[in-house]
């Protein structure tokens, strides 16, 4: 049985870059473009309209910026879709910014094609990190300028929870994290989700922004 078609919107300011972006992801099967966006409200609509599984969002863009859109998009929909934003610089402050307000991921803009199907595979996936080494540091080093703030919810996870928080904060998959525990794959969805559910995080990326924002996990 084939996996389901994965839909995507492109939201850049840049024709000739959605131009290239189409064609290659057009050209994987089981991928296909749906539409394509020039500013970040745009985008907004776009998306509301198309409801894509994945949308690759420019950070710099005219009216409203990647995030903001991003934003909009994740707080307006009942069923949002993965956004991955798309920058010059991995460092970039907005890519950090992109990933607190709900993110999936991001990509550079030098990203070879390759890159960009896998990331829109692995993220409609959502059972791993896009780049968690990249995630990890600027979380970490966002924690190091700020204190950490104690979250109500590190007091509800279970012991098993935690542990699976951290293991997660690492970058694993959900098949290493049970290869790492001793379990079945199954079980540690089951555990991810609640682990979701309790810090009130859409997704892994953003459950590793709060794990390292609130010092559950530390940095070093």
């Amino acid at each position: 049985m084939s996996a389901p078609e994965v839909r995507i919107v492109l939201a850049d300011d840049e024709r000739m870059v959605r131009t290239a972006l189409r064609v290659i992801l057009d050209a994987e099967p089981g991928l296909r473009v749906v539409g394509e966006a020039s500013t970040g409200a745009e985008a907004v609509s776009v998306v509301r309209a198309e409801r894509p599984d994945v949308v690759f969002m420019d950070v710099r863009m005219p009216e409203i910026d990647g995030i903001r859109a991003t934003e909009q998009i994740l707080s307006g929909m009942a069923e949002p879709p993965r956004i991955v934003v798309v920058t010059t610089f991995e460092n970039d402050s907005y890519v950090y910014d992109a990933l607190r307000v709900g993110a999936a991921g991001f990509l550079l803009k030098r990203a070879a094609a390759e890159e960009l199907v896998s990331a829109v595979r692995l993220v409609a996936r959502s059972d791993s990190l896009l780049y968690p080494a990249v995630v990890r540091g600027l979380a970490a080093e966002h924690a190091r300028r700020n204190p950490p703030v104690a979250p109500p919810w590190a007091a509800r996870l279970t012991e098993r929870e935690g542990e699976v928080l951290r293991l997660v904060a690492t970058g694993l998959t959900n098949a290493e994290i049970a290869e790492r525990m001793g379990v079945g794959p199954a079980t540690v969805k089951t555990h991810v989700a609640a682990v979701l559910s309790k810090l009130g995080a859409r997704d892994r990326t953003q459950a590793v922004i709060l794990a390292y924002e609130s010092g559950f996990v530390r940095t070093g």
